[in-house]
């Protein structure tokens, strides 16, 4: 996606992020798991469907209102730059990083909830939301690209993410079925887990499925295509346990 082909709520979704980022700085980057801007703009931007340029675009925009060290442009700011400050900037921190946070992970839990629910630390808490907000960020970057995929192009596409069926996508093309699963990995490489129903799914569906690795986020995203991962020869799984303990509680109903 071009800068300025998108619409006026991804706009400002992307104006938001960008004065996060400029009243925050660090904070703000280590709140999500960050390490450079650069990730931060290539997570958030993928994640919402925005090219993470206008991010970097827009906090240069609310630069030059905080004292980081930054000047800024230095032409007079935009209209609708001026309208979200006016709305947003008054915000504490926590309520920023949680409006942030619900416009990235609109489909997943809010990390808000978890910081409540689980006892966790802080750098947990930071890894959960990165890890998540990467798998959304790789969610977005297939639906964006698939059709510039050989394999895929002119294929309907069907999302399954909330369905919890073993794979994210469906692709259609006539009789022909894809079932397609994303992982994110912020940096070239790294590990992926496939949960049990995902393992499952793709012996039985062998080379109609496809592990969507995108990797490298903290510079610039980039794919890999597994097709029959389990069989396919170039990944090699491991099977690990976790012992959980299931506590349950029971009541009559009168």
């Amino acid at each position: 996606m071009k800068e300025g082909t998108f619409n006026d709520l991804q706009r400002k979704k992307a104006i938001i992020m960008g004065l996060f980022i400029a009243k925050y700085d660090k904070k703000a980057l280590e709140s999500f798991g960050f390490t450079s801007k650069k990730e931060a703009y290539n997570v958030f931007g993928y994640s919402v469907n925005i090219p993470p340029s206008s991010i970097k675009l827009y906090q240069q925009d609310f630069d030059r209102f905080f004292p980081h060290g930054r000047n800024g442009w230095k032409r007079p700011i935009r209209a609708n730059c001026l309208d979200v400050m006016e709305q947003y900037n008054e915000l504490n921190f926590d309520d920023f990083h949680k409006l942030v946070n619900s416009i990235v992970l609109d489909k997943y839990v809010d990390i808000s909830d978890i910081k409540s629910n689980y006892r966790h630390s802080k750098k947990d808490r930071q890894y959960l939301a990165n890890r998540m907000i990467t798998g959304k960020a790789a969610e977005e970057y297939f639906v964006r690209n698939y059709q510039n995929i050989p394999q895929f192009e002119n294929y309907l596409l069907t999302d399954t993410t909330n369905m919890g069926c073993g794979f994210d996508y469906k692709l259609t093309q006539e009789a022909n079925n894809f079932y397609i699963e994303v992982k994110g990995i912020n940096e070239r490489h790294g590990s992926v887990l496939m949960t049990e129903k995902e393992y499952n799914m793709a012996e039985d569906l062998l080379e109609k499925y496809c592990l969507f690795v995108v990797s490298n986020f903290k510079d610039k995203p980039i794919h890999q295509l597994f097709f029959n991962p389990i069989h396919c020869g170039n990944l090699i799984f491991q099977k690990k346990k976790n012992q959980i303990t299931q506590i349950n509680y029971h009541t009559n109903v009168i």
